[in-house]
């Protein structure tokens, strides 16, 4: 039986997806505030987000791709 993780440990899906906006963020040379507001959030939860320390839901993540002017599967490119 495999072992179940421990409730504190991300997945790594969560760790790449926040590399993946922190990457677009500074190619793109914008400020995390700017994003944040753009998505319609607050820019603590869009650190978190990048941290890889909190999860998001799918709504989430389409409004982020939206703030960076970007296609879903560029975030989801790792």
């Amino acid at each position: 039986m495999e072992s179940r993780r421990r409730k504190n440990e991300m997945p790594e899906v969560v760790i790449r997806l926040g590399e993946s906006i922190r990457t677009i963020i500074e190619e793109k040379n914008l400020k995390q505030r700017n994003v944040a507001y753009d998505a319609g959030m607050d820019v603590e939860n869009l650190r978190k987000y990048i941290k890889g320390t909190q999860e998001m839901k799918v709504s989430t993540l389409l409004r982020i791709a939206e703030a960076l002017k970007v296609p879903v599967n560029e975030l989801l490119s790792f």
